[in-house]
């Protein structure tokens, strides 16, 4: 049975759906059609032998109202012809009464017991006179039984007539069930077709720009099939724009890249060359050494950092954050020491915590830190301000800078990665502070936006609603 069973589920995972969808729906209309078929036959078998037990119910009566006081006898023996009435004959329930002539019919054991009331009447089939006939024997009174016989041959013909058509007409079904069972699979599974012969087209060519063709209609009235590749059509969008957004990072890291790795192939050539150097052009050589080596590896960080999509959970922690931006304020005021940071912490704040990963957290504002102090005057102050807002606990973290601000133009595009606006080209850094910046917030629940700030200079917020990631 198991072995059934493995070669029934090898058939099926060798046949396409659209041929297992053809034949399961052929079978199943196949078997209504056989099945109402079977039915009607049996139906109109039994009608037309009910018919005929009727007739013999009929004559029987008619034969025992006309012969009431006759002893056993053969009452009549022309049921031979089918225009002939039925043939009846009277028959005691003790042989040694019977009469001289021989009986039409034959006489049996149970014919006896129905004349000795110990049977009751019942009907059965006989061959006479070359013929099949339909016999009914039952009580006719005084320790006598009656029977009565009518040719049954137009009955079973009518039966195989029916049989024959019957067949035809479930044949019939059969094929048609075929024809539409190939019919609705071509036609249930064409939206699926059409999405694996996208897949295999995006397969084979790596593009994730082709679509599938969707039926017109209504957006909420559409079926299964057709949901399912407007999904499928969702995720290549999705895809498209993970591998769009891939070849720029690659592209823009291989661009970032190219100008310190020329700079250092330079100064690596140069310092092989030492002996030909006077000691004050090789420290400088040195010294650039040592400085492009660590904006490199700066920028294959951050890049790292970027490719993270989300924070470790396991470091995921409640964090004060009035304290992790007195920390984080304090490590930039040691980095930029001509730089003047103010923080100002509102009433409800100091004592407000959100689930997150430190580091991260510290790293974000650092980030916002460093690019405020790039732009910042020596003699104007970065401005880091944090306040709760509402009555959900949310907390609001802005840093401000009183430099030349961010363009208008600029503004759609500072948390792009590698973007840098024309003003910021010659100040050092890789453009990809302010993409991490973002990408952090966003792994908190929070959102970062930048605007220009009241009276000049730029502004950024985090803002982190009531309840945490």
């Amino acid at each position: 049975m198991s072995g059934v069973r493995r070669l029934g589920a090898r058939w099926r995972r060798r046949r396409p759906l659209r041929t297992r969808l053809a034949l399961a729906a052929s079978a199943a209309v196949a078997l209504v059609a056989v099945g109402v078929c079977a039915a009607a036959f049996f139906v109109i078998r039994y009608e037309l032998l009910h018919q005929l037990d009727l007739s013999l119910t009929q004559s029987a009566t008619r034969v025992v109202q006309e012969n009431r006081g006759e002893g056993p006898q053969i009452i009549a023996g022309e049921c031979r012809f089918l225009s002939a009435p039925a043939c009846a004959q009277v028959v005691p329930a003790d042989p040694a009464a019977d009469p001289e002539a021989a009986y039409l019919l034959p006489v049996s054991a149970p014919v006896r017991e129905v004349a000795a009331g110990t049977r009751a009447p019942y009907f059965s089939n006989v061959t006479r006179f070359g013929h099949s006939l339909r016999m009914l024997t039952t009580p006719f009174g005084d320790g006598r039984a009656l029977q009565v016989a009518l040719r049954a041959d137009p009955v079973e013909r009518g039966v195989r007539q029916a049989a024959v058509l019957l067949a035809a007409v479930g044949g019939a079904g059969v094929l048609l069930a075929g024809v539409l069972g190939y019919a609705v699979s071509r036609t249930g599974l064409a939206p699926v077709a059409r999405l694996t012969s996208t897949a295999e087209r995006i397969a084979a060519t790596r593009d994730p720009r082709h679509r599938i063709e969707l039926p017109p209609g209504p957006p909420g009235r559409q079926d299964e099939v057709t949901r399912l590749a407007a999904s499928f059509n969702t995720m290549l969008g999705e895809l498209e724009q993970s591998v769009s957004a891939q070849r720029r990072l690659v592209a823009d890291a291989s661009h970032e890249l190219r100008t310190p790795l020329t700079a250092l192939r330079t100064n690596a050539e140069l310092l092989a060359r030492a002996d030909r150097l006077t000691p004050a052009q090789r420290e400088r050589a040195s010294g650039a050494l040592g400085r492009q080596i660590r904006e490199v590896t700066g920028l294959v960080n951050d890049l790292i950092e970027l490719a993270r999509d989300e924070e470790p959970l396991p470091l995921v922690e409640e964090v004060r954050i009035a304290e992790l931006a007195e920390r984080t304020v304090a490590m930039a005021r040691t980095h930029w020491p001509r730089v003047r940071f103010e923080l100002e912490v509102g009433p409800g704040a100091a004592e407000a915590v959100r689930p997150g990963v430190p580091a991260r957290l510290a790293r974000l504002l650092t980030n916002l830190l460093d690019n405020a102090a790039k732009f910042s005057p020596p003699d104007a102050p970065v401005e880091v301000g944090l306040t709760a807002y509402g009555g959900g606990g949310g907390l609001e973290l802005s840093v401000r800078d009183h430099g030349p601000g961010i363009a208008p133009e600029d503004l759609p595009y500072v948390f792009d990665r590698f973007y840098r606006a024309e003003a910021a080209r010659a100040l050092p850094g890789s453009g990809l502070g302010l993409a991490m910046a973002r990408q952090i917030a966003r792994a908190h629940g929070a959102e970062l936006t930048a605007g220009a700030a009241p009276g000049g200079g730029a502004l950024f917020t985090v803002v982190f609603g009531g309840e945490g990631p």
